[in-house]
């Protein structure tokens, strides 16, 4: 389950580095080398964390070829997506839900306590698309002004961590923390749900 979520994960969270790297128009190896930093990126660093020797592309290359097959599949696409920032947005959202899953089940499966299976299933589906977006000098989607992207990923590693135990099949947490994460992320797409934020008042005359 673990594996298969991650593949998922790897396959379409480079899909969406590819559209960045469409949008500001980078070579095939451009493509290529972002693809694969949003795809393992946020999985690199829980498993360095989590002190999982060798990391998961590593152990197993076959993750860095579905992120360059994604790349090559978005490099001569890319022009027939009408609207490629919209549709950034929407595989983000389901790449941020199959990946904090896979991060929660890795936690989950090596026993490790609420808050750091919690904490790893956030950085798994966030870390990524952050050093994509660091990299190419773009406002880190996962920062900008009210989105539900980092809380989504946080309820959803909640949600799978504090069940888990209750459950007859662990895949079924995991399950519920992939639809409450799209879920919150895909209402802010959708309805603009967001959280408050800070607004400094203006100074008294």
């Amino acid at each position: 389950m673990i594996a298969i979520l991650d593949f998922m994960s790897v396959f379409v969270f480079a899909l969406t580095g590819a559209l960045v790297a469409s949008r500001q128009q980078l070579d095939a190896v451009g493509f290529a080398f972002v693809a694969c930093l949003t795809a393992v990126g946020g999985g690199t660093v829980r498993d360095v964390l989590l002190d999982r020797n060798p990391v998961f592309w590593i152990a197993e290359p076959a993750y860095i070829g579905v992120a360059c097959a994604a790349a090559a599949l978005v490099f001569f696409t890319a022009h027939m997506i009408e609207s490629r920032f919209k549709a950034l947005l929407w595989l983000d959202s389901f790449a941020l839900a199959v990946a904090v899953a896979a991060g929660t089940g890795v936690a989950l499966s090596l026993d490790q306590p609420v808050l750091v299976t919690v904490l790893m299933g956030t950085i798994t589906g966030c870390m990524g698309g952050l050093l994509r977006d660091v990299v190419l000098d773009d406002v880190p989607l996962v920062l900008k002004q009210g989105e539900l992207y980092v809380t989504a990923a946080f309820a959803g590693a909640t949600v799978a961590a504090l069940t888990q135990g209750y459950l007859p099949d662990p895949s079924v947490a995991l399950m519920l923390c992939a639809a409450v994460t799209w879920a919150l992320r895909a209402g802010s797409l959708a309805f603009g749900w967001q959280l408050p934020v800070y607004r400094s008042r203006p100074p008294r005359p």
